[in-house]
Order: C-alpha cells, then structure tokens, then sequence
C-alpha cells in the first residue's frame, strides 16, 4: 500500500517539475545525511525525555530550512507541509510529517544543546570542501530583525510568567530617524562568492562596532558604523569625518573604493527579507531568534549555491 502511495505522489509531483521547484534543485546542493549524526547526538542520553525522535532527523531539518524559505510560523509550516506536493518531494516524502509542537520541541532542542551552532559549522565545511574558501576578503554588516514589542512601555522590562507575545530579550533604538524594536542579526559575507560566513544575534541596540565577526588574516570590509570599533582582521573600515577632522581626499577616495567592495553585502539581507519574509519574528528571546537567524542564513546560502552552481555551467 505504501509503494502504491509513494507511487502515486511520485507522479503528482512530475507535473509540478514540469513547471521548475526550486526545492528540488536546492536539495542535491549539500550532503544532507552528514547532519544526521550531529542531530541523533541531542536524543542520545538516558534521560526520560532521552531517546531517538519518532521522526527522521534529517526530516526535522528539511522543516526548520521549509520554514525559514517560505516565512512560515510553526501552524503555517504544518499545514502546507502536508498540503504542498513539492514540500513532500523535498522531505523525502515521509509517512508522517511533524506536527507543530514537535517542530517547536526541536527548535528548542537545538537551542538547549547548541546543535544549531554545529550545523552551521558543518554547513561551511562542505561549503569549503566545494574549493569556496574566503580568498579575497569579507563583508561585514547588520540589519535589523523586528519583533512585537506588545503595548508597555520601551523600558518596562516583560515579566517571566507573562503569557504575551512580547519580545523578551528585545530592545528599542532609532537610526535616521526611525525607531526599532527587536534585534539585530550581524553578518559576515565573502567578497568571492557571497556567502555568508559567519552570524551573530544581538539586541537592536548593540552598536554595530561592539561585533568582531573577522578572522586574523582575513581583509574586513566595514562602513562607517563601524569606526573606531575592534577588527582582528585588517582593517578596512570606512574612515568617518569628525569634529574638526573633515575627511581629506585621500579618506574619501578610500571610502569610495570600499563602498565598490562592499556593495554586494546588502543582497543577503534583501533576500532574507524580501523573498524569505524573515525580516521579522515572533520569537521571545535573543537564543530563539538567533537559531531562526542561521536557518534562515542556512537557506540564503543554499540559494546562493545554486546561483554558483548555474554560473559555473554558462
């Protein structure tokens, strides 16, 4: 019988190929099974909330990257994730797709145990293996990731048992004018291939200049929010004018020339928020929302490989 329904679903899926699934193309990009032992690590203990998941690792995965492409909250992802045809191929149509609450209980796993972190660091060492090392510099930058600041007031801390949608860990500030609460996500992206290496979540309030994403060796491309702030790389931060020390000739031809560098560093935030609608979250806390940041990082990435992938066979 299930032959016969995977059979079925199979040959519905071949009229949605016809017309191109992005999915399908994403999928063949990275070795997906090499995370399965760094997920299967957070069930292996004696516990008794200890024990293998009742759903495929490798499946739960595929959800949170479903989630972080589309935009979607947890209710969201679980009904088109049984609706979508293209979603099923994609998870490998499995007999049962996690319902809500599992999706939240392995997020929060992720979090407890700082998986999410290894499977961002296993994510850049198949990125590497692919020959795409960083060689010609970075490009560091921050954007805002908004969260619902409920109706108190901005510096009225939220109450542990208060049952509300309102950001814990997030905070007000203002830039040109306008005001935002929630909090920033920093990034580091090669100059070579534009991929993101390296995040970092913070409050929105945090300066950008308080976040050194570089490595020593590597060329920082930084603007100006970023003067005077601490570089372990070299330091290639736009020069800002000062009272009484106008920028010269030289510091603005300079500035000029790493404006050209780093123009390309906005494209993954346009991405993020424009195609991926994750410009905005309904997470409480700064740990939540830096593990929906590296899916959300996780799935730009595998866009961007794809966009390698098809330069490279033009």
């Amino acid at each position: 019988m299930k032959s016969f329904e995977k059979y079925f679903m199979n040959k519905q899926y071949a009229r949605v190929e016809e017309l191109s699934d992005k999915l399908a193309e994403i999928d063949p990009l990275i070795d997906w099974d090499v995370f399965r032992p760094i997920i299967r690590e957070m069930y292996d203990n004696h516990t008794e909330k200890g024990g293998r998941p009742n759903i495929d690792e490798i499946v739960m995965m595929k959800m949170l990257v479903l989630q972080s492409w589309y935009g979607l909250s947890d209710p969201e992802l679980e009904r088109q994730a049984n609706d979508r045809i293209s979603f099923h191929k994609f998870l490998g149509f499995p007999e049962r797709i996690p319902d809500r609450s599992t999706v939240w209980a392995f997020r929060e796993r992720l979090i407890d145990t700082g998986k999410d972190e290894k499977i961002w660091e296993e994510l850049q060492r198949q990125i590497d293996s692919k020959g795409l090392k960083v060689k010609e510099g970075v490009i560091q930058d921050a954007t805002f990731i908004t969260s619902d600041p409920g109706h108190k007031k901005a510096d009225e801390p939220r109450e542990p048992t208060a049952k509300t949608r309102r950001s814990k860990d997030g905070e007000w500030t203002t830039k040109n004018k306008k005001s935002y609460f929630g909090y920033k996500l920093h990034t580091k992206m090669d100059i070579d291939h534009q991929l993101i290496r390296e995040i970092e979540t913070s409050p929105a309030s945090l300066h950008d200049s308080q976040i050194d994403l570089t490595k020593p060796g590597e060329v920082n491309y930084r603007d100006r929010g970023y003067f005077g702030g601490k570089c372990k790389g070299y330091n290639a931060t736009m020069n800002r004018a000062t009272r009484g020390h106008p920028l010269n000739i030289r510091e603005k031809l300079r500035n000029k020339r790493i404006t050209r560098k780093r123009a390309p560093g906005e494209r993954p935030y346009a991405v993020i928020k424009n195609i991926f609608h994750s410009g905005h979250v309904k997470v409480t806390t700064t740990l939540r929302t830096h593990t929906k940041n590296i899916f959300t990082c996780f799935s730009y990435n595998l866009l961007q490989l794809k966009t390698i992938q098809n330069k490279n066979t033009t």
